[in-house]
């Protein structure tokens, strides 16, 4: 749907909001807090139409994730593309404590305000007419999170629509599919979050269309805190593994892609914090840039070596590479394992790397008129 902000430009047809459906729709285990109940849509729930965008449209794309506050404002081209004309990004950390309390924490809540703040002066600023925001894991599964919402809308005029998991694996592949190569006809493509990691599997001539996707309530920030952060002890690195190749053998029981896998006939897209940071590790970047990280092939092998070496070393150790730094430290092993689980799963011998995902899905969705 495309979000409201009170007070914002364009016209009240592009500010409209969308009954929110009474279930999250794709029968996942995670995310059945209050948030989740009200507010989520199942993944196959019809598309909102209400026109494609028209040249001289703003766009705007939110994702509030678990760990990351993350925003797009674009421009449609011709050829149904855009050029992004500002972006924020910034760790809030939002679900931090939720796996032990339930609850979004006051402190997350203020760092996460402050950081939709300055998303919403954007939009004003660069005058947004047409836009979503969502919010994934940390929402769907607090008991607070409906409370959040509501203190959101009062104190920073966006409203941010709960998607469910689901749909969010759609966005994610909607946004990656560019990078997809056509000649190879089954993708599986994921996104490491914060409170959870998203898969969606396609298969056809052009992978163009997604069978089917899976959620696992395990992210980087729910990883880390059953198992080290700061530090982690021995043997701490291959049993957070384990707990995620176990979470992903129904998936794979289901689809056989590994069978396919064998056959040269699957690409891996990873699109998370995660997966950009070890790509600019294995360039060996004195800084990060997002032109030289998206797209790049990763050999899978160099890839897990990469990560059993950080496992290794201390926080601080981490946080000195320029690509990791101190905010990364404590959650980059933890989705080193998830990414090591699903290469174990599926054996293929490279990955690519998309610094993109949700966002950019939710701007195609825009260019096309669908919310």
């Amino acid at each position: 749907m495309t979000s409201e902000l009170n007070g914002f430009g364009g016209s009240p047809s592009q500010r409209r909001t969308r009954r929110p459906d009474n279930g999250r729709g794709e029968g996942e285990t995670s995310g059945d807090g209050p948030a989740a109940a009200r507010n989520t849509r199942s993944g196959t729930e019809a598309m909102q139409e209400y026109g494609p965008a028209r040249s001289d449209d703003v766009l705007a794309a939110l994702d509030l994730g678990t760990n990351n506050c993350r925003l797009l404002v674009a421009r449609p081209e011709r050829g149904g593309g855009f050029r992004v004309i500002d972006a924020f990004s910034r760790i809030v950390r939002l679900g931090e404590g939720l796996g032990r309390s339930g609850r979004l924490t006051e402190e997350a809540i203020d760092r996460t305000l402050d950081a939709l703040r300055v998303c919403s002066a954007k939009m004003r600023r660069r005058r947004v007419t047409r836009f979503r925001a969502v919010a994934t894991e940390a929402c769907r599964r607090a008991g607070n999170g409906e409370a959040f919402l509501d203190q959101v809308k009062r104190e920073t005029g966006l409203t941010l629509e709960v998607i469910s998991t689901q749909e969010e694996a759609g966005l994610a592949f909607a946004g990656c599919r560019p990078l997809l190569e056509p000649d190879v006809p089954g993708a599986l493509v994921f996104d490491i979050g914060g409170g959870s990691t998203e898969l969606a599997w396609a298969r056809s001539g052009t992978v163009e269309r997604m069978i089917d996707a899976t959620s696992m309530p395990i992210g980087v920030v729910t990883l880390a805190e059953r198992h080290g952060g700061d530090r982690y002890g021995d043997g701490a690195y291959e049993v957070m593994i384990t707990e995620v190749v176990d979470a992903l053998a129904s998936f794979e029981v289901e689809h056989a892609i590994a069978d396919q896998v064998i056959l040269g006939r699957v690409q891996m897209v990873g699109t998370s914090g995660t997966v950009t940071t070890l790509a600019g590790v294995w360039l060996d970047l004195p800084r990060y840039v997002r032109d030289k990280v998206d797209g790049v092939f990763l050999d899978v092998t160099e890839t897990m070596a990469i990560g059993r070496r950080l496992a290794a070393q201390s926080f601080d150790e981490r946080a000195a590479h320029p690509c990791i730094g101190r905010e990364r430290a404590d959650l980059v092993v933890a989705g080193c394992a998830i990414l090591e689980a699903i290469c174990r799963t599926w054996r293929v011998p490279r990955l690519r790397v998309a610094d993109r995902g949700v966002r950019e899905g939710i701007l195609f969705g825009l260019l096309a008129g669908r919310s």
